[in-house]
């Protein structure tokens, strides 16, 4: 399909008269567009969860979170894999961000560097991709060469390839062993697809990695159990974590984070159990570190 054919590069019949709009119209027209994405996701629910279960094994298997994309796509990713590391306290280079051009590309565009399919093929082999790693490719326009270039060697090592694009049969689709496909329509702003098809892509990596860290146990009800604490304010706000999903007062929550050297799983597993940090962290080893499975067995 050619470029100009895109629904990513079509006109918007709502905001062709936004430059005269008033500042108010202006806004409650973006908004109203806005509300158009959760809708477009809303369609590829099956989907995100396929992508997450395949995603879940191969990362729990030892793998790497890979993403790789050009312009916004390509600054989404590695925002997404950027802010996994304090999220959930896993190391960095178990999530990582790859953008066409390298790391200037993040403040400044690199040209022809998106048309490149060999550049992110340079890229993963620069990172040692194996068959346990997890390749997410992102083009709003679902037709990057930069990402099916990636995408097409990450499938020859055996990686996993999850497409994320916002147009019906793209093409990284087409290269890829699970497409995502939000199509959220013409852009408020004709192939500005920083807001749409950016958000929509944000959300999308937002339900694969959070569900991703779930599965690996890095949450217990809906708190975040992987904290790191690390000063004061951390000390305290593992202790609240403590107190919260088990129901012990504050200086047993303190005393038991104590006796559990600071690991805040451990900690809930020896409150909620009343084992000791032996017994505790046997049971947790036992069942791959995940609370849930520990208390709900």
């Amino acid at each position: 399909m050619a470029i100009k054919d895109l629904t990513t590069e079509q006109r918007n019949p709502n905001t062709i008269h936004i430059d005269t709009m008033s500042t108010l119209d202006m806004v409650k027209t973006i908004n109203k567009e806005d509300q158009k994405v959760a809708q477009a996701i809303a369609t590829q629910d099956k989907n995100i969860a396929q992508a997450i279960d395949l995603a879940a094994s191969k990362y729990h298997a030892g793998g790497r979170l890979i993403y790789i994309g050009a312009g916004t796509s390509g600054r989404l990713g590695v925002l997404d894999a950027a802010e996994l590391v304090p999220t959930y306290g896993i190391k960095p280079e178990r999530a990582i961000g790859l953008i066409a051009g390298g790391k200037s590309a993040m403040y400044v565009a690199v040209e022809g560097a998106e048309d490149s399919s060999d550049l992110a093929a340079k890229d993963l082999k620069n990172l040692n991709l194996n068959s346990n790693d997890i390749v997410l490719g992102l083009a709003a326009s679902g037709r990057t060469p930069y990402v099916i270039g990636g995408l097409d060697y990450a499938k020859k090592v055996g990686a996993a390839t999850i497409a994320i694009a916002c147009v019906k049969n793209s093409l990284i689709g087409q290269h890829a062993e699970l497409a995502i496909e939000a199509v959220v329509g013409p852009e408020v702003i004709t192939g500005s697809t920083r807001m749409k098809a950016g958000t929509a892509q944000k959300l999308i990596l937002n339900m694969i990695s959070t569900g991703v860290m779930i599965k690996q146990g890095k949450v217990y009800q809906n708190v975040m159990i992987d904290v790191m604490p690390t000063n004061e304010k951390l000390v305290d706000r593992a202790t609240r974590i403590i107190v919260a999903v088990t129901g012990v007062s504050t200086d047993r929550a303190k005393q038991v984070l104590k006796d559990a050297d600071k690991n805040v799983a451990l900690a809930i597993v020896m409150a909620k159990t009343d084992l000791n940090k032996d017994d505790a962290s046997k049971l947790l080893a036992e069942n791959n570190g995940n609370v849930s499975r520990v208390l709900h067995n």
